[in-house]
């Protein structure tokens, strides 16, 4: 490391166990991906991990929760199929929910494990790694000496202060919540971004009792307000949501001998009122595993959010230094997909060969939430277009209420908003609720990643009766909204 060169003495060097050219710390996806990458020209890498080695995506984040998701979304259309002459009641067993949960999870990660099974047992360290004041690396007995080193530490649920000891065994958070044995009768979620969003929604749909508490009028971080606004009506047909809540305690009650959580909030009109059920479960957010590792003494900054400054997003690297975090550990943009490219950047660009240090370029900003309906956002936001006073835009809009086949599967609730530059014909961004919007949102962040055209999106067919007829009328929306001349239909809902 350039800090160790400028600090190590002689008498330090003769401490040091092991000399590698690059050392990675965390072995979730972008650890992982930075191993692989690294090891395909250098022979002396090191990769050290404490926990689990697999990934936080599938032991405690994405896979998890889609399979709850998938149960919950299965009852739900059991339970609610009386509009088209189908009536039924799901019987739901708590028990071989979470069972089934953990037991895919388990199948997922069987892969995961097995890959890295398969790297050399000399260059997998288990155990909790810490920088010292010389750059060096300590974990369990040795010292290693790195001539560069990728942190990919990931993050962990953030707590309250105090809320932990408050609130004990009925506290959950969205690495303990898929442990549960049975599904519980009442449960409040406390954040309504998309962990909290996604969870909270899957476990009413199992029968729990939840209550759905949020700092902001605000669901999924949407920053469009007619999107916000849309959000929160669609969810709130089947969530009981108190946005808008100040939570001012929390705590345990001990009644008839069986022992309950609490939250004392005031709600959006200033009124106080309280909460009482088995479980909280804390959604409100993730912080990267940094503070602790020390990278202060290989010269990285961090700012009041332990967020490293001078950090390239392409690279994840640290100004000049030797140094890249890459991953959830560089609080950039906690994705799995970005954890992923940042990690194979970070392994190429400590490669010496050219070839191999092949740095994929950023991906458009794309994140979906997979509550129902779905929440997208893709590309910029709508703040920061309004920012920048050189676009000039335009915002293209449909209604998914009266969309012919979203109409068809009784799923018609939600709204489009595809924000166009009048310049240069281009999508700037998007956010969306509504159905298949996973699938739209790819289709829109293929076609900022490769520049394409209003235009050329519009020449494009779009099969009926399908739901993504409904991105057409949006993006003749966009085209009539900057007049531009196209022979087609004016802009109108499909509802044929």
């Amino acid at each position: 490391m350039n800090k160790q060169s400028d600090t190590t003495t002689d008498d330090t060097l003769k401490e040091v166990t092991r000399k590698v050219s690059v050392a990675i710390i965390g072995a979730g996806t972008a650890g992982q991906n930075a191993f692989r990458q690294a090891s395909k020209i250098k022979d002396d890498v090191v990769i050290i991990n404490e926990g689990f080695w697999t990934t936080t995506c599938i032991v405690v984040g994405c896979m998890p929760s889609k399979l709850l998701i998938a149960a919950a979304d299965r009852a739900h259309d059991a339970n609610h199929s009386a509009e088209f002459g189908i009536h039924a009641t799901a019987q739901i067993d708590g028990k071989r929910v979470m069972e089934r949960v953990r037991d895919e999870r388990s199948h997922f990660a069987s892969y995961i494990k097995k890959q890295v099974d398969s790297w050399p047992d000399h260059k997998k360290i288990d155990g909790r790694a810490r920088i010292n004041e010389q750059g060096l690396i300590e974990v369990n007995d040795e010292l290693i000496a790195a001539e560069q080193i990728i942190v990919a530490t990931g993050s962990s649920p953030f707590i309250p202060d105090g809320w932990a000891d408050k609130l004990g065994d009925t506290m959950l958070t969205s690495d303990s919540v898929f442990e549960l044995e049975d599904l519980p009768k009442t449960m409040a979620v406390v954040g309504a971004g998309a962990i909290g969003l996604e969870l909270a929604q899957a476990f009413t749909r199992l029968g729990v009792e939840v209550t759905l508490l949020n700092r902001a009028k605000q669901v999924a971080g949407l920053k469009d307000d007619d999107i916000n606004n849309k959000a929160m009506d669609c969810l709130s047909h089947e969530l009981t949501m108190h946005l808008g809540s100040e939570i001012t305690d929390v705590g345990t009650k001990a009644e008839e001998g069986n022992k309950s959580a609490f939250i004392k909030y005031e709600d959006s009109a200033g009124e106080s009122q309280q909460w009482q059920g088995e479980y909280v479960l804390v959604a409100t957010g993730r912080r990267n595993n940094i503070k602790q590792l020390g990278v202060e003494n290989l010269g990285v900054e961090l700012d009041d959010k332990n967020r490293p400054k001078n950090l390239s997003k392409k690279t994840g690297q640290i100004g000049d230094l030797n140094v890249y975090i890459v991953g959830d550990a560089n609080a950039n943009i906690p994705l799995l997909h970005v954890a992923s490219d940042e990690g194979y950047s970070a392994g190429s660009m400590v490669c010496e060969n050219t070839e191999a240090a092949y740095i994929r370029p950023p991906a458009t900003p794309f994140s979906i939430v997979f509550c129902s309906p779905q929440i997208v956002n893709v590309g910029m936001s709508l703040p920061e277009i309004q920012k920048d006073s050189e676009l000039e835009f335009v915002i293209g809009s449909v209604s998914f209420d009266n969309q012919g086949r979203s109409r068809v599967m009784g799923v018609n609730c939600g709204l489009l908003h595809i924000y166009g530059c009048k310049k240069t014909d281009r999508i700037l961004g998007a956010s969306m609720v509504g159905p298949d919007a996973e699938y739209i949102g790819h289709i829109l962040a293929t076609a900022i990643t490769n520049d394409l055209s209003i235009k050329d999106m519009l020449d494009t067919p779009f099969y009926h009766p399908t739901i993504l007829e409904g991105l057409r009328t949006a993006l003749r929306d966009v085209q009539y909204k900057m007049e531009i001349p196209f022979q087609s239909l004016d802009a109108q809902t499909d509802n044929s």
